[in-house]
Formats: structure tokens, C-alpha cells, sequence
């Protein structure tokens, strides 16, 4: 069993930044509030706010990071190119933030305000926004840990809020009750990007040579994975390869079942993400059914289709009312086995690409990024 948790850096795309947190104070045309770190696993936040800064000058705030004391209210800076930049406040709670921006931002007045959590909303009054953006892509009040003053801080910001944007249809049916302008915009892909898998690529050698099936995962592993529902899968076939890619987060190393047939390799880079889904044989989203899942709608599922995987699920609403026709959708270890053996059949599954390729033709991040400044646009006039 391969138990690597110390992972390496995630690269994020744009892999010639730098950090100085000597610049100027520069004037931005939108300020981002982001909960998950841009150097985290690559995903909504990145994906669409770096399509957006080839239009606009961005600059994305993040949640405090830890610090010394004699670093209390700094910051640091991390210039991913001329039109997108990353700030890490180093201090001791999020409403001091707001002590270290004059150092950073010129502009008191911005055009958009984009916020990914709720948490962040004690800064809206720190700029005079001509539009506030919520871009609710979790429901974080339901994740383990969450605060109970964040639910009173999301009703805040929806007060506040000019348009509200949703990474699932799920959410979109939570969101509109409170709000009078909420879009439904699901998780899309890079279609490209992850189709390489397709193509003649290297297979990285840590999974290179696993006994087939290589049954495999790709994400944050967290509270809304069934380790139980993996474990017993594992132990009940013995001879496939389970491989686990992914950082953790709010669990420990210690509550990961340990099998011989279980491989955890830790976090690895989007960019090697296309590699390592092309030595899967079929492609797993485990997630278990609690309220830190009642509203998602994984991003992985278009990622694997593009690379053109079978794909397993547990019964998250999402993917049940939109992809039934071609994931295989379980509830128990037993189930798991039954699909994972009926899939690695490849006459069960030689449909599914021409099924995925509706699916495909129907999004991107391109697409989603343009429609959502479409619609900021019109609000603006």
C-alpha cells in the first residue's frame, strides 16, 4: 500500500508566477474573495477567474494564512501574470484584511465584487462596489467545522448581492428562494485539457505497472468521500488496484483505510492529471451521502468523460438527474463490485463515449466564463 501524503506543490497553469509583495498600490476592476487557496487543487475559482482577467484586471484575496507574529498585517503577493494577482493576508481574522489593502489596492471604487464565501462579506463595506457577485459553488455551511455565525453572514451577502451564480442545480433551487437574480451555471471542463488522455501520453510510472483494473479518484479527499463504502470495495476485490489522488482536508491520515490495494498518492498537478486518468480503467467518484454533499455537483464527472472513462457514482442528486444514462450509479460495496465488474467488460461500455460526446458539446469553461459576463454586463447597463 502506497501512503505518499507529502505531496508536492500543485502547479497551477499559468506556472511562470512570481512573488513580491513590494508592488505598488495598483487599481483593480475586480476584487475576489476566494476560500480555497489558487495553488490548491485547480478547479472553479481558477478555471473561471483567469478567463476573466484576459479582459480585466483581477486581483483575488484569499482567507488568512498562518503567520508570525512579527508578520501581523502584511501580506503576501503572488503576481500570476500582469492581470491576475493573489493576496495572502497575513492576519489574525478575515475583518483585518481590511487593514493591509491600502497597501495593495488604490481603488476604493471597483466595478465587481466576487465573492466564493460568505465569510468574506464583513469587507464589502470596505470598497464601494458597482457589482456584487456570489459565486456559490458549496454549500459551506453544511461542511464539517463550518461556523454557525457564516449561515447569518450568507444571508448578508445575499442581501447584498446584485447576482448570484450556482455550480449546480441543486443549489440554483436552494439559492432562488432567498434571491430574485440567481443563474444556474454547473461545474464545466476543459474539454481539451483532459482529452489528451485519449491520446498518446505518458502513463506516470507510479501507476504505471498497478494490477488492472486501476479503479481511480482524482480530488480533495474529505468528509464528502465514503472511506467505509471504499474500504469494503477494496476488501471484497482484492485484486484491483484502488488509486486515491488527492490532498486531504479536514481529516487525518489515520482515518484512511489501509489496504494493500488502496494507493494514495497525495496531490498532484492539473496539468499531470490527464496522464495519470489515462492508466485508470474506470473512473470513481465515492462521495458519500451527507449534508456536505446534498448540494454538489463534481466538476470531475465532465473531466472524466472528456478523457473518456466509465464512470461509478454514488447517488448524489446532481449526477443522478443528469448523467443517470451513462454513469453507473451505486449505494453499497456490493453494488461497487457489480459495476466495477460489469465495466471493466468493455463490451458494457463501448456506448459511453458517444454518449459523453452530447454531454461535451453542451459545455465549457470558455462558454460559462463568456455567458456570466454577458450577464454582469447587461445588469451594468
Amino acid at each position: 500500500m502506497q501512503t505518499n501524503l507529502q505531496t508536492p506543490k500543485n502547479k497551477v497553469t499559468e506556472s511562470n508566477f512570481s512573488t513580491n509583495s513590494n508592488e505598488p498600490p495598483q487599481n483593480y476592476d475586480m476584487v475576489v474573495f476566494c476560500h480555497l487557496r489558487w495553488q490548491f487543487v485547480y478547479q472553479r475559482p481558477q478555471h473561471l477567474i483567469s478567463r476573466m482577467s484576459k479582459n480585466m484586471k483581477v486581483l483575488l484575496i484569499e482567507e488568512p494564512i498562518a503567520f508570525d507574529v512579527h508578520q501581523e498585517n502584511t501580506a503576501n503577493l503572488i503576481i500570476i501574470n500582469d492581470n491576475l494577482h493573489i493576496l495572502q493576508p497575513r492576519v489574525h481574522s478575515i475583518e483585518a484584511i481590511a487593514s493591509v489593502l491600502p497597501q495593495y489596492i488604490k481603488n476604493k471604487n471597483v466595478s465587481t465584487g466576487w465573492f466564493y464565501s460568505a465569510s468574506f462579506s464583513p469587507l464589502i463595506e470596505a470598497f464601494q462596489f458597482e457589482t456584487i457577485i456570489y459565486d456559490c459553488m458549496d454549500e459551506l455551511t453544511l461542511f464539517k467545522g463550518a461556523p454557525e455565525h457564516l449561515i447569518h453572514q450568507e444571508k448578508y451577502l445575499m442581501a447584498n448581492a446584485d447576482i448570484v451564480f450556482t455550480g449546480g442545480k441543486s443549489l440554483y433551487e436552494s439559492k432562488k428562494q432567498n434571491h430574485s437574480n440567481v443563474y444556474c451555471f454547473p461545474s464545466s471542463v476543459d474539454e481539451p485539457h483532459f482529452a489528451q488522455a485519449l491520446n498518446g501520453i505518458e502513463i506516470p510510472a507510479d501507476i504505471a505497472n498497478l494490477q488492472s483494473p486501476v479503479v481511480g479518484y482524482f480530488g480533495v479527499i474529505d468528509e464528502r468521500i465514503d472511506l467505509k463504502l471504499l474500504h469494503e470495495t477494496a476488501l471484497k476485490l482484492p485484486k484491483v488496484s484502488f488509486v486515491m489522488i488527492g490532498p486531504l482536508a479536514k481529516i487525518d491520515q489515520a482515518d484512511l483505510p489501509k489496504e494493500e490495494n488502496i494507493y494514495y498518492l497525495g496531490m498532484r498537478s492539473y496539468n499531470e492529471l490527464p496522464n495519470y486518468i489515462k492508466g485508470f480503467d474506470i473512473a470513481i467518484m465515492p462521495f458519500a451521502i451527507n449534508d456536505a454533499t446534498k448540494y454538489i455537483s463534481p466538476t470531475k464527472t465532465l473531466e472524466y468523460m472528456a478523457a473518456g472513462k466509465p464512470i461509478i457514482s454514488t447517488k448524489i442528486t446532481d449526477v443522478v438527474r443528469d448523467y443517470s444514462n451513462c454513469v453507473s450509479l451505486i449505494e453499497t460495496a456490493d453494488d461497487f463490485c457489480d459495476a466495477i465488474t460489469l465495466l471493466f467488460d468493455k463490451r458494457a461500455s463501448a456506448l459511453i463515449p458517444l454518449k459523453y460526446t452530447e454531454i461535451l458539446k453542451n459545455t465549457s469553461w470558455n462558454s460559462t466564463a463568456a455567458r456570466m459576463q454577458e450577464i454582469i454586463k447587461e445588469f451594468s447597463k
